[in-house]
Parts: structure tokens; sequence; C-alpha cells
């Protein structure tokens, strides 16, 4: 039986201290995220402030779900949860621009 040493990988790192290392090259006024115009958002919507793992999403004060894309890891999961009600058109950035990982 094959077994794998996991202590020489070293001690555990959490993700938001990975995230943190990553990089964003902002496209300024060219979001690869947009959010569709909505009066009251969706389950699907709101889910996404509590999905996104770089927290893109959250509530304004009006509470309607807003995109803040610096930060965005392009991991599409905005993409997979509104795919059936289209609220959100996303995009990749252009070349050059949006996520610079640092741990691949």
């Amino acid at each position: 039986m094959n077994t794998v040493d996991v202590s020489a990988a070293g001690p555990a790192v959490k993700v938001e201290e990975r995230l943190f290392q990553n990089r964003y090259l902002v496209d300024a006024g060219r979001p690869h995220i947009k959010i569709r115009p909505h009066e009251a958002p969706s389950k699907a919507l709101l889910a996404l402030t509590h999905l996104c793992p770089a927290g893109c999403y959250s509530r304004n004060d009006k509470g309607q779900v807003e995109a803040v894309v610096d930060g965005c890891v392009e991991c599409g999961t905005c993409r997979v949860v509104t795919a059936k009600t289209g609220e959100v058109e996303w995009n990749y950035p252009r070349g050059g621009f949006g996520v610079l990982f640092k741990f691949g």
C-alpha cells in the first residue's frame, strides 16, 4: 500500500493567506464581471455573497448584490451558480490583466 508523508509538506496555510499572495492587475473601467440590473436579488445572486472564494460579491444598502472584481481569482463559481438565470455576465479579463497567481 502506498502512503504519503504529509508532515513533509510543512505547516498548514490558510486559504486567505494564500489568496493574499496573489496579485491582481486591475483593468480600470473594464470589469470582466457585470451583474445585470435587478430590483431584488435572486437566490443565486444571494448565494454568491457566501460562495465566492475571493469575496467579490456583497449586498449594498438597498439590498441589491454588487460585485467588486478587484481580487477575483477567475474560478467561475459565479458563472456556474447563475448559469440558469443569466444574471452575471462573465468574461476573461483582457490579456495582461486579472489575477497573477503566485502559487500556480
